[in-house]
């Protein structure tokens, strides 16, 4: 750590919500450079029975090529390999290399000083044979390396999967861990203790950590050394590349007046907070911000800065950014600033429901910012900690646990969910555990019997929860600074305003006049979910009870029954089971009320404008394309709506349409490039702004 790293790595944040710092949570499913997971002991090696051995002959365009799959080789055959020698010549440069086994050659002899102790450590050279020669020629101006000689002949017993990854070549402390090392050296925490507490966090077994525990003293002992000059070092480097990101800001408030910012600094005038956001992201809020998710999952272990990401869905179940914000920590005091900009930033508009990471801080900051905003703690959030807080505590009862806790997302009712939880907690021995108490205590933001009836929007589905990944994803896909981290998200917001949806052909399902309206007005991710619990309803039957309302059961199954109440007069309905107050559709009882009662269209009521074909924000902002000669351009907005929706009806209509479109705005882009250029005046703006 003597220099610092150019670019600004991010990874998952790993300190636990339960308050203890020593408390660190893993994610199943990440990659050994993000998180401390037990992915990171797992070997690297690729299948022995995939690996062709080397040969003579074998071609490789570089030598590092070469040198990487005799490693690999070696690896899967229980050795290790290393460069030898290599030769020069003034035409080709290095033309000539030597790989061979770890084990190759003899140590030469040393003298010992006389009157001194001198530990004689035996040398691992014993003479092997074993190598990998190379040879580069050019052909045709390419420079190619051919195997000239190949042996895997040993003299010594090769090693088995578990004692191989021991040999130097393959021990390595990854950057993740030596954050968690530093940290716990820092705090006072002995060797050997820090061991015992990586192997813990991990779910492993003593001696199963990728490297040994003299590697962790040896990186200690070096590191300590230069450690305060590093954090001198990097302190310099945040504060520049701040500086830097509200230059940026400031430039792009310049150039385009509806982006906003804002920051914080500190009792030493130095940046504490950044939040910025952009005027595509306020108008998509002002249409789809009844539901908000602020991701607070990924920190920059260069910065120490908390990244938080507001985010939402449009009607067409597209992932869409409302702001960003980067925090100097995770504080309740933090989050409140954020929660209060955030609010400002969108013209003082609160959300119906927001939903986040659990996190007791945030949860605080909410209760104080947000306090009529519904606080909801998405499944896949709780999902992604059970795993690291239960499974090594548990052992082989894991999975038996895991089961017990995924059947409590069913229980229909709180009083039911209490007396389960108990159940689960007595029989698993968690009575004092203090993850345990803390889902307890979390309860009314994730059971679903606490929550039934809270907007949602589809947003806490998984389809949504892997577009949220894939947008962070997208923005992290280069390790950046600070500067070109608020480049990529600005790029990434403004696609969103410029992304127009596919043209789909809606097949119909049940050919009932309701499915057809709804073809007609919904569009089609919201389209394809209405028409998801169309079908289902038809399964369903009704029992009319004496006060006029329903109680509908599916009928294979004599539990589950869902009251229906009906007011005919108003037209209203509404389900036991929540599922319009929930997503914005009707659920698959209030559909066979309908269907019951001869409706061949839905009342208007139930077709919320969030999910309607015209909130798209292509045609709703005024500010993707601007004209100077009337609304010419709006109107063939409307027009290609309009062609977009009657040609869905059917599949020949779709295909009738995408043939001849195609051909028509050929034949125009073709007409209007032969036409003059004209005296250089330009007779209409068609620019883009900024925010689209």
């Amino acid at each position: 750590m003597a220099s610092i790293p150019s670019k600004n790595v991010w990874i998952r944040r790993q300190q636990c919500p339960c308050g203890d710092w020593k408390c660190y949570v893993s994610y199943e499913g990440e990659g050994e450079e993000t998180c401390v997971a037990a992915q990171l002991v797992k070997s690297e090696r690729v299948s022995s029975e995939a690996m062709v051995a080397p040969y003579v002959g074998m071609v490789f365009k570089t030598d590092n090529d070469a040198f990487e799959y005799y490693g690999n080789f070696a690896r899967n055959n229980g050795f290790s390999i290393r460069k030898e020698r290599s030769r020069l010549s003034p035409q080709l440069g290095v033309y000539k290399r030597d790989f061979v086994c770890y084990r190759s050659g003899f140590a030469p002899a040393k003298k010992k000083p006389i009157g001194e102790h001198h530990r004689d450590r035996k040398s691992v050279r014993c003479g092997c044979d074993a190598k990998m020669y190379l040879s580069k020629e050019v052909c045709e101006g390419i420079a190619q390396w051919f195997v000239v000689q190949f042996s895997n002949v040993h003299n010594h017993e090769l090693l088995e999967d578990d004692q191989v990854r021991l040999l130097p070549a393959y021990r390595k402390i990854h950057e993740a861990d030596q954050e968690r090392i530093l940290l716990l050296s820092k705090a006072g925490f002995p060797i050997h203790r820090i061991v015992k507490v990586l192997e813990l966090e991990k779910g492993i077994h003593g001696g199963q950590l990728p490297f040994l525990e003299r590697d962790v003293r040896n990186f200690v002992q070096n590191r300590k050394k230069i450690v305060q000059e590093h954090d001198a070092l990097l302190n310099e480097k945040r504060e520049i590349d701040t500086m830097e990101l509200l230059e940026a800001c400031k430039a792009t408030k310049e150039s385009d007046e509806e982006f906003v910012y804002d920051f914080t600094v500190d009792s030493n005038d130095k940046v504490e907070h950044v939040a910025w956001s952009y005027g595509y992201s306020v108008n998509a809020y002002a249409m789809f911000g009844d539901v908000v998710y602020f991701d607070t999952t990924y920190s920059s272990i260069t910065y120490g800065l908390l990244l938080g990401v507001w985010l939402g869905i449009d009607n067409h179940g597209r992932t869409i950014f409302f702001g960003c914000v980067l925090l100097q920590d995770e504080t309740s005091r933090s989050f409140a600033w954020a929660l209060q900009t955030f609010i400002r930033f969108m013209r003082g508009t609160f959300p119906q429901t927001i939903l986040t990471d659990l996190d007791p801080g945030l949860r605080d900051a909410i209760r104080t910012e947000l306090p009529a905003t519904k606080h909801i703690i998405p499944k896949w959030n709780i999902l992604s900690k059970v795993s690291s807080w239960f499974s090594l505590h548990l052992g082989s009862h894991y999975a038996e646990f895991k089961a017990e806790f995924d059947l409590l997302y069913s229980v229909e009712s709180t009083e039911d969910f209490d007396i389960r939880w108990g159940q689960m907690v007595s029989m698993f021995g968690l009575v004092s555990d203090k993850h345990i108490d803390l889902l307890f205590s979390f309860r009314e933001y994730w059971v679903p019997s606490y929550i039934r009836g809270c907007l949602l929007a589809q947003m806490a589905t998984p389809a949504y929860f892997k577009s949220v990944d894939l947008f962070l994803k997208g923005v992290f896909n280069a390790q950046t600074c600070l500067c070109s981290f608020f480049e990529k998200v600005g790029i990434s917001a403004n696609f969103q305003g410029h992304e127009h949806q596919e043209m789909q052909y809606l097949q119909a399902k049940t050919n009932i006049p309701i499915e057809e309206h709804a073809r007609s007005i919904l569009t089609p991710f919201a389209f394809n979910a209405l028409q998801h619990e169309l079908v289902l309803a038809m399964q369903y039957a009704a029992s009319e009870m004496a006060d006029g309302s329903y109680l509908v059961r599916h009928f294979k199954k004599m539990d589950g029954e869902c009251l229906v109440m009906w007011i005919a007069e108003s037209e209203q309905i509404h389900c036991s089971c929540k599922e319009f107050e929930s997503s914005g559709l009707l659920c698959r009882h209030a559909l066979r009320i309908f269907i019951i009662k001869n409706y061949f269209q839905l009342p208007d009521k139930y077709y919320l404008n969030r999910w309607r074909r015209q909130s798209s924000l292509g045609s709703s902002d005024g500010h993707g394309i601007q004209s100077n000669d009337g609304d010419w351009f709006h109107e063939y907005q409307h027009l290609t709506e309009a062609l977009f929706a009657e040609a869905s009806v059917t599949k020949e209509r779709c295909e009738h349409v995408r043939k001849e479109l195609m051909k028509e705005l050929t034949r125009l882009l073709n007409e209007v490039r032969r036409m003059p250029e004209g005296d250089g005046t330009a007779a209409m703006d068609l620019t883009e702004s900024p925010n689209g």
